[in-house]
């Protein structure tokens, strides 16, 4: 409302156009992202929206492409961290597009319930995204119809995949391997690990990265604890390796886990990094603030959403150049859990 008591008009794309000087195609174009229009007008028009507080109308808009403005993510989690920063992501850039962005949740990887939790994104129209991090969003990639435009963000691939599979990673291997190599270096014998479940039944990227940086150091090849997504995993499989005191330092597989080892270790008695050196995955915001601060190793995963959805728009927009399998690349943060062996 207005000091006057009336409603305000929304400001309109030939309000735009009168402002900038342009022609209400013009505006068009720019807010569609043409690359046929000169930068300085691109500019004017730019701050002549900023200025008006234009907003475009996505219902308007997919009446007159003709198509549908809108992305389903399928997805079994939405809290976990990387779950979390993904979709965050994909709504960041499809809000920045004008695409309204809806979530359909996978309760389980039984056949008939994916198919069912497929049909309903479909009906709802635009593209999809498939957060396959674990066999229920397997099995939902799996499962959508050949005609439908949709990406998937999975774990690190074995092998390059062909032009036919959009999907987009985060490179899990290499991000264990520095984690892991980063705690030899400081004299440990060798690096146990706790992993998180794997989204098949082959052995994770994460866990190949971890075993990769054993065997190129000659070090031993422990055994890996398996966990789950949480700290009460940890917690378990803290309070297992802590009996063993030929255990110094530990990798697990995100930083809800390295949450529970940490306490598992706390009270048993093993200082953290004096007895044991801990690492965990991801940077979760916590994971700066804990006592010992922990070594982790950051994921973009508020990128790859991003990256997710910049493909999947490029295909619905049927754009000429989509660049294809775009990959977040690891950054090792070295904090206080980690140190060198006791003496």
């Amino acid at each position: 409302m207005n000091v006057t008591g009336h409603t305000r008009r929304p400001a309109s794309i030939r309000d735009v156009a009168t402002a900038a000087g342009v022609s209400y195609q013009t505006v068009s174009r720019v807010i569609n992202g043409h690359p046929s229009v000169k930068p300085t007008t691109r500019d004017r028009v730019l701050a002549a929206i900023d200025e008006l507080g234009f907003r475009r109308n996505a219902t308007a808009l997919a009446l007159a492409s003709g198509r549908s403005r809108a992305v389903t993510v399928l997805t079994a989690n939405t809290t976990h961290y990387g779950y979390a920063s993904i979709l965050q992501g994909v709504e960041e850039a499809a809000r920045a597009a004008s695409y309204a962005v809806g979530i359909g949740v996978l309760e389980s990887a039984d056949q008939g319930a994916v198919a069912a939790e497929v049909r309903r994104a479909a009906d709802a129209g635009g593209g999809l995204i498939v957060i396959a991090y674990d066999p229920a969003g397997v099995a939902a990639l799996g499962a959508i119809p050949a005609e439908l435009p949709v990406v998937g963000v999975v774990e690190t691939p074995a092998s390059p995949p062909g032009g036919d599979r959009p999907w987009v990673w985060a490179d899990d291997r290499e991000a264990a391997y520095r984690a892991t190599r980063h705690l030899l270096s400081l004299g440990h014998e060798t690096v146990h690990y706790v992993a998180i479940p794997s989204s098949t039944r082959r052995t994770s990227a994460r866990t190949g990265g971890w075993r990769q940086a054993l065997r190129e150091a000659g070090a031993p090849e422990p055994r890996p604890v398996q966990g789950s997504w949480g700290p009460a995993g940890g917690h378990a499989a803290g309070r297992k390796l802590a009996r063993d005191p030929a255990v110094t330092a530990i990798l697990c597989g995100n930083d809800d886990l390295a949450l529970g080892v940490l306490r598992a270790l706390h009270e048993s008695g093993r200082p953290v990094p004096g007895e044991v050196s801990v690492a965990g995955f991801d940077d979760a915001p916590h994971s700066a603030y804990l006592t010992p601060s922990l070594t982790t190793v950051r994921l973009d995963f508020t990128g790859l959403g991003r990256a997710a959805f910049a493909l999947l728009h490029g295909v619905l927009e049927e754009a000429a150049q989509v660049a294809p399998h775009p990959v977040s690349v690891p950054e090792l943060v070295v904090r206080e859990s980690s140190g060198p062996p006791p003496a």
